[in-house]
């Protein structure tokens, strides 16, 4: 205890009868060991509590860290959004450029001869009109050789 021998601790004893007497001793020890108990106490308190404060500064910088990184995460989120909506707006931009050029060459073009114009609209009207009266023909040929394909079937049964 406290760095004493056994030998130490027996001289200091016997001081201590000599000095207290047998009737005060027993007291005296009680209050010694009071005191001893309560310094330890204290001790364990001051010890535990320093502890916990570590623990606690510990725990506020892992928490900036993670804070850290989660906030350069978003970020990044952020920027790689941004880009992506900048390269959809661009495309969007294109598109119209794009639809915007030819109808400038077609009004440029109606302009400059209108005639010509006309007639191209005419010949894919006619052409429109001549592929749509090929499509019922075909389909009712296509009918009548399926009606007589069925009757040659039903003929060999």
């Amino acid at each position: 205890m406290f760095g004493m021998s056994f030998p130490e601790i027996l001289v200091i004893a016997v001081i201590a009868v000599i000095a207290l007497g047998p009737e005060k001793l027993p007291k005296t020890m009680v209050e010694i060991a009071k005191y001893l108990k309560l310094l330890k106490k204290t001790v364990n308190d001051a010890k535990a509590s320093f502890d916990q404060e570590v623990r606690i500064a510990e725990l506020k910088e892992d928490a900036k860290k993670y804070k850290d990184s989660i906030s350069k995460t978003t970020q990044g989120v952020r920027k790689k959004l941004t880009f992506e909506e900048l390269e959809d707006i661009k495309n969007s931009v294109n598109d119209i450029k794009s639809s915007t050029k030819s109808n400038l060459a077609d009004i440029k073009k109606a302009v400059s001869n209108p005639t010509q114009l006309a007639k191209d609209k005419l010949t894919n009207s006619a052409k429109n009109f001549i592929s749509s009266e090929n499509k019922p023909e075909n389909n009712a040929q296509e009918s009548k050789t399926e009606i007589s394909q069925d009757e040659k079937g039903q003929s060999d049964v």
